[in-house]
């Protein structure tokens, strides 16, 4: 589980993106940009991370403020399951990425699975759809849908690319 004062700050920041995005009253506009500017100290304080970058990072999040989605694929084949290395930090996974404006969650799996390993699946069916923050994963500044789908390797040879 996510810390507390992590939670809350995912909140206060939430709460002021959104009013950033729609609020036409400027003392309003003020009043989250100081939710946010809270927000930006509670994870600095915490996280060891400098406030530059955290408000940053924050600042570019823009409009109403929803969950990202990060698509997953198991493929299995003769008793063995598809992984690939990140590039992130050099750890095992299943392929996969963040969901694309315009794709399908299936057409995510699909290509991701295809651009990480080489090997092309066909998406079957969804399987799981995790929060990750309930998870027990490393924090992370936005809240995280992980979406997880069986699939059926169709073809290709393994390619590296780290």
């Amino acid at each position: 589980m996510q810390p507390k004062w992590l939670e809350w700050a995912k909140q206060l920041q939430a709460i002021a993106q959104n009013g950033l995005a729609y609020s036409p009253n400027p003392y309003d506009v003020e009043r989250f940009q100081q939710l946010r500017e809270i927000a930006v100290e509670i994870i600095a304080t915490y996280s060891q991370v400098e406030h530059p970058y955290i408000l940053d990072l924050l600042s570019r999040e823009a409009g109403y403020a929803t969950p990202k989605v990060d698509v997953r694929s198991g493929v299995f084949f003769d008793n063995k399951i598809l992984m690939v290395r990140e590039r992130s930090d050099g750890c095992w996974s299943l392929p996969g990425g963040w969901a694309n404006i315009g794709d399908t969650p299936s057409q995510v799996a699909a290509r991701e699975t295809f651009e990480e390993s080489g090997y092309s699946a066909r998406p079957i069916k969804l399987v799981a759809v995790y929060d990750l923050d309930k998870q027990g994963h490393p924090a992370f500044t936005t809240s995280i849908y992980k979406l997880f789908f069986l699939c059926e390797l169709v073809g290709g040879e393994a390619k590296t690319s780290i």
